[in-house]
């Protein structure tokens, strides 16, 4: 299967695509690629150097894979941080033309807007554009507890207000939403929790929270591209819940035991592909 990532970029470390890319290339999808910017490393750290390119020269990118046949081969389309509006229009008219070419292609939008330790660090233009434009266009959407209490107007501090805010996000148009980095009031600084949630099922699941040093950037972007992946592998909600519990854990056990501000991506690599650590989602039916 054949894969389009449009997201950022960092060469030392992992966010955006250096955190998706191998993932899926480790599941076995062959994966295209397209760079949003070319930073030196995650903007987590003090300084950092490199060109954020511009929509013109990312539209130029798309319409070469188009005349060369590509879109029609596509079969998923990833998208993480936009950087701002008119990125966007590029990134929601290529998946407008990849579905022209294939119908059936899969759109999964990682709404990257900001978290609960940093706020808002994208353009002030973007959350209403996720709002009002993307959500609609997205077959899965995965906002962290951040970003699902800003786009939804909703303060989430329980399982029953997360349900409420991903089925009011479904009410717009995708088909699926996970969410991540979810801390509820039963779970506080011992446990992280996802959930998973389409029209018929509602799937939750807790790992172990583990100390990191400092920033660490790139989970997110992980996490989506691997959930994807798992659906792409016709896997249902729950399982494809229950797999990135396990292998998010693996990461960020090995994460904290290195004592690294860099997701230790590479040296978990298997931890991806069979979690060493299982975990069991249960449903949730308030």
């Amino acid at each position: 299967m054949n894969i389009l990532s449009i997201q950022s970029h960092v060469a030392v470390g992992h966010a955006g695509n250096s955190s998706a890319v191998f993932p899926l290339q480790r599941l076995g999808f062959n994966v295209w690629p397209i760079n949003t910017v070319m930073f030196s490393n995650h903007t987590g750290h003090t300084g950092w150097r490199g060109p954020v390119f511009t929509p013109e020269t990312v539209r130029d990118v798309l319409l070469g894979m188009e005349e060369h046949g590509a879109f029609a081969e596509c079969d998923a389309i990833l998208s993480g941080y936009m950087g701002d509006p008119g990125m966007a229009e590029v990134i929601l008219d290529a998946v407008e033309r990849v579905r022209s070419a294939n119908p059936e292609v899969l759109y999964c939008c990682d709404p990257v807007i900001g978290d609960t330790d940093t706020g808002i660090y994208v353009q002030k233009d973007i959350p209403d554009f996720f709002r009002n434009k993307v959500i609609q266009q997205a077959n899965i959407i995965t906002p962290n507890h951040f970003e699902l209490e800003l786009l939804t107007g909703r303060k989430i501090a329980s399982t029953e207000q997360a349900l409420k805010g991903a089925r009011s996000l479904l009410a717009e148009g995708p088909d699926m939403v996970l969410v991540t980095s979810l801390i509820t009031d039963d779970c506080k600084g011992k446990h992280i929790a996802m959930m998973a949630v389409n029209d018929s099922e509602a799937w939750l699941v807790k790992t172990p929270a583990y100390p990191i040093n400092g920033v660490v950037s790139g989970s997110g972007d992980a996490t989506a591209a691997l959930f994807m992946a798992k659906l792409l592998e016709n896997c249902d909600l729950k399982h494809s819940l229950e797999h990135i519990a396990g292998a998010m854990h693996g990461l960020f056990k090995n994460t904290s035991l290195a004592g690294s501000k860099e997701l230790q991506l590479i040296g978990s690599q298997d931890e991806l592909v069979k979690p060493s650590v299982t975990f069991q989602a249960i449903p949730v039916n308030v």
